[in-house]
């Protein structure tokens, strides 16, 4: 029987998301953020949705600075070097968003928790600080062997996973390269929590070349719903082996989101267009500069 090819474009990709949903980002701070399918989701004004994360950046502030986003579940939204998170702080200061913090190893554990199909995550070692008191979320319960309390981390609970992958097959197979850190880890628990992974990745490869290499694959083609070839789908954020982080473009975007007025002229430049148009406007000579040396 012939399989069934989960090759879409993204815009059916982004389609899979709905409004209200809860979506984990993948990608590590500014890092290998699924950064294409972001934009897709701003494009068809997806409302109403809650991050629910571990260490965001610009996918959060971009998605809360278009208005897409309801709520936000996670341990920081920051831009690192580049500074805070302008939008992000905005709509905090003004009420706009929920917010729920977790501690950055406690939000990980949130998405094991899922993995292994529990509707939480026991933490010992709480006691004393403040978070237990500002998040609810979080109950505290006796051991039933020691006595002594313990806390209760709820599962994260994504509706629906999104990353961005070294290379993959049309039936969603995804892999990331021999020499891989943290968030290429990551992104591995990520997909485990859930069984609608949207994915895009820097390229296709024939199944075979999958074969040759079977220690790479990080999730498995069962678990995707769909996958699309997206080069360049971080930008402005790097892909390990593929492309560099684009420190122009972060300036540009962090200029552009002190105020409401100026964020909403670069929506109209960058996102309301399409894809293809974003990457034209960056231009082909920039984008072969952040090309990392032997990838195609």
């Amino acid at each position: 029987m012939e399989r069934t090819s989960k090759l879409v474009s993204l815009a059916q990709a982004a389609a899979n998301i709905h409004d209200g949903d809860r979506i984990a980002i993948g990608g590590f701070a500014v890092y290998q953020k699924p950064m294409a399918l972001v934009r897709e989701i701003v494009r068809q004004k997806k409302k109403d949705l809650t991050i629910v994360g571990i260490v965001n950046s610009l996918d959060a502030d971009l998605l809360i600075g278009a208005g897409c986003v309801r709520k936000i579940e996670t341990s920081y939204v920051g831009l690192e070097k580049y500074g805070l998170a302008p939008n992000y702080r905005r709509a905090v200061q003004n009420g706009e968003i929920e917010v729920d913090y977790y501690p950055e190893m406690l939000s990980w554990d949130r998405f094991r928790a899922d993995r292994e199909g529990w509707p939480y995550w026991p933490v010992y070692y709480l006691g004393g600080a403040d978070i237990v008191l500002r998040n609810k979320n979080i109950i505290e319960y006796k051991c039933p062997v020691t006595g002594k309390p313990v806390w209760a981390m709820p599962a994260a609970k994504p509706d629906a996973v999104i990353v961005h992958a070294y290379q993959g097959d049309r039936y969603g197979n995804l892999q990331l390269p021999e020499r891989h850190l943290l968030p290429q880890i990551q992104d591995a628990d990520l997909v485990r929590s859930c069984r609608n992974v949207i994915a895009t990745v820097e390229k296709i490869v024939d199944t075979e070349e999958i074969k040759k290499n079977p220690q790479r694959t990080f999730s498995l083609s069962f678990r995707n719903t769909c996958i699309v070839e997206a080069p360049f789908g971080s930008h402005p954020t790097a892909t390990l082996l593929a492309t560099k982080e684009d420190e122009m473009h972060f300036r540009e975007y962090v200029a552009a989101a002190k105020s409401k007025d100026t964020f909403d002229e670069y929506l109209k430049k960058y996102i309301y267009t399409t894809e293809e148009d974003y990457l034209n406007q960056i231009g082909k000579k920039r984008l072969d500069s952040l090309k990392e040396a032997g990838h195609e």
